[in-house]
């Protein structure tokens, strides 16, 4: 029971202090890294998936962060926020020159950049998915897109995926599916009901999702006043992609019944998976839209909720109303990422990159037993680890051996689900810097297999 209980709190990422993080912080030898890390371990609060820290930045830029002893890791996490690698030249210099006229807005007074934010965002999304709220983090997006699915439906009940993840405030956190955000948190916000996601490897539908849809609409149909549906579109954690037949039944159940389907592309947007939205992938339209993380450029903290026009009819309560609600920064740096994106012509070049991924990580699972699995799209993907292929035994201690040889050698990413190692680099990352971290990548493998 007690090492269930460990397990499930693995959903999200590595722990923190296990065997392999204490080797990897007695290894470090810089006496002001030393220094700086027992600071933040004394003044900040120590919460999961956060303490202690692996290392002390000093630098970051392109697909690079580096420490103040100089090290450089490719990273392959970026909490993210690197669809445009880090520190992009004109997402500096327009935010410079941001500051330097509106750097706040006051409520009830708009700006420039925010409109011109808005116009942009909604010239790129389909049908009448035109009206935004801003706000400063995911999390936040979420609790408007919840709140506007109440007031649009009249109905508070709202169905999402176990082991889903939309935020860490209390809110999100109820409708979420991770262990790890839940302890301690009960009661959590009534009305929410959980399925089981349609995953391919392993799980209580491996390989069937024409059940995991029977299960959805039998929530549906069951509980009769269900307002809302939330998920990710694509699993951002442990890489989990559903099929197109999937997204469109589910699509038209949401419709047949009268549920606001809320789409989570907070991690996946922005061309992370080729598409600018992930549900273009799928031939849908969401009815409500959470975007954030990469909105500001890796540097500004920005997100956004976006819904169709006719669900414009609530002038007369507040849905998101924060004090940075039209940030002049943030608008800028969403609006200049969008049109980075398109005028370096980066989803042209994730679609090469993702040919470049499937064909290393095929050879890869050819030539280690150790991989159970793969999948992934674009620039996002997983590398599930077994002990035995035959029973899909999570390769626990084996992953997080993967992942310290990995930081050794300078690249950094997370493992999720406890054996998954989630591979999301910059998007501007160079196909030389790609195939330099796939050689780190299987020199770690070949060293942990054997």
């Amino acid at each position: 029971m007690k090492q269930d209980k460990l397990q499930n709190k693995r959903t999200e990422g590595d722990i923190n202090n296990t065997h392999a993080r204490n080797e990897w912080i007695d290894g470090i030898t810089d006496v002001k890294t030393l220094r700086l890390l027992e600071k933040d371990a004394r003044y900040f609060f120590h919460q999961a998936l956060s303490s202690p820290c692996l290392d002390v930045l000093g630098n970051c830029s392109g697909p690079h962060i580096e420490n103040i002893s100089g090290k450089r890791y490719l990273d392959f996490h970026g909490n993210n926020v690197h669809q445009l690698g880090f520190s992009h030249p004109k997402l500096v210099q327009r935010l410079t020159e941001q500051l330097q006229v509106l750097s706040f807005s006051t409520r009830r007074y708009t700006n420039e950049p925010a409109i011109r934010f808005a116009e942009k965002l909604a010239s790129l999304l389909p049908s009448d998915l035109n009206r935004v709220l801003m706000t400063p983090n995911g999390s936040s997006a979420v609790g408007i897109a919840l709140k506007l699915a109440r007031a649009v439906t009249g109905k508070f009940k709202v169905v999402s995926f176990w082991d889903s993840f939309h935020g860490a405030s209390l809110d999100a956190v109820s409708v979420g599916g991770e262990a790890v955000f839940r302890e301690y948190m009960g009661p959590m916000m009534p009305g929410v009901e959980r399925i089981p996601p349609p995953v391919i490897y392993r799980g209580i539908f491996e390989g069937n999702e024409a059940k995991c849809l029977e299960y959805l609409e039998y929530v549906f149909a069951k509980e009769g006043d269900i307002g809302a549906f939330i998920a990710e579109t694509v699993r951002n954690t442990d890489v989990q992609l559903p099929s197109v037949t999937f997204w469109k039944a589910a699509r038209a159940l949401c419709d047949k019944y009268g549920v606001v389907l809320i789409l989570d592309e907070i991690p996946i947007a922005l061309g992370r998976t080729g598409k600018m939205f992930a549900f273009e992938h799928y031939g849908i339209e969401p009815d409500i839209l959470c975007l954030g993380k990469g909105l500001g450029g890796g540097i500004f903290p920005q997100a956004c909720m976006v819904t169709r026009d006719r669900y414009n009819t609530f002038p007369d309560i507040s849905l998101g109303h924060y004090t940075h609600e039209k940030s002049p920064l943030g608008a800028m740096a969403a609006l200049t990422t969008l049109e980075i994106i398109e005028e370096e012509k980066i989803l042209h070049k994730v679609a090469g990159d993702s040919l470049t991924m499937c064909t290393s990580m095929t050879i890869l699972k050819e030539k280690y037993e150790l991989i159970g699995d793969i999948r992934g799209r674009g620039l996002l993907w997983g590398v599930e680890l077994v002990t035995n292929r035959e029973t899909k035994e999570k390769a626990v201690e084996k992953a997080e051996k993967v992942m310290y040889n990995c930081l050794k050698n300078g690249l950094s990413f997370k493992v999720s689900a406890g054996n998954v190692l989630q591979l999301a680099p910059a998007l501007t990352i160079t196909r030389t810097e790609l195939k330099n971290a796939i050689q780190i990548l299987e020199h770690a493998l070949n060293s942990v297999s054997n």
